[in-house]
């Protein structure tokens, strides 16, 4: 019976969650700064970011107990975020519903960042959201992201920046 409580519990809290919470967390200024931000980031590195907002899992994930990482993972492959010249795209994944921080990275990048490295820089994620500063802590985490990839993925001065992926935030 728990269980089927709890089940209950998170389908109510995904589908009560919906882009209008989004966009009340993360207004359309805010999104079109940090996409801006990734513009700016991008001009310094040859690696592509990537943010994703999401209000609550799809209905046949949580039918399946499906995790946010499993979804973001999901993401990543349908933003064709894995899909860069040097495999050194990053994913920032925020799930509202569950308060859910999942930062996933392409083997290029993931080869030379440590797990503990990305679970620290999803931790200050989640120490500004609990604080609702959602925009200042996706801010904090893309800077911190820009940095790995400017040390381990320069962009070489007379390269041209090659932009491979779009720099606006997701909104689902």
């Amino acid at each position: 019976m728990a269980i089927l409580f709890k089940r209950f519990v998170r389908l109510w809290r995904h589908r009560w969650v919906d882009e209008a919470e989004v966009r009340r967390v993360l207004p359309a200024d805010a999104l079109e700064r940090i996409g801006r931000r990734v513009t700016a980031s991008e001009r310094r590195h040859t690696g592509e970011v990537r943010i994703c907002i999401e209000a609550g899992l799809p209905l046949s994930y949580l039918w399946r107990g499906a995790s946010a990482r499993e979804r973001a993972v999901t993401l990543f492959g349908k933003l064709r975020v894995w899909d860069t010249e040097h495999n050194n795209g990053v994913l920032i994944y925020l799930l509202l519903a569950e308060h859910a921080i999942e930062i996933v990275a392409d083997r290029g990048i993931n080869a030379r960042v440590s797990a503990e490295q990305w679970a620290a820089m999803a931790a200050r994620m989640g120490a500004a959201f609990r604080e609702r500063h959602f925009e200042d802590g996706l801010t904090q985490a893309l800077e911190e992201v820009s940095a790995l990839l400017v040390e381990h993925f320069p962009l070489a001065e007379g390269d041209a920046d090659t932009n491979e992926l779009p720099d606006a935030p997701v909104v689902i």
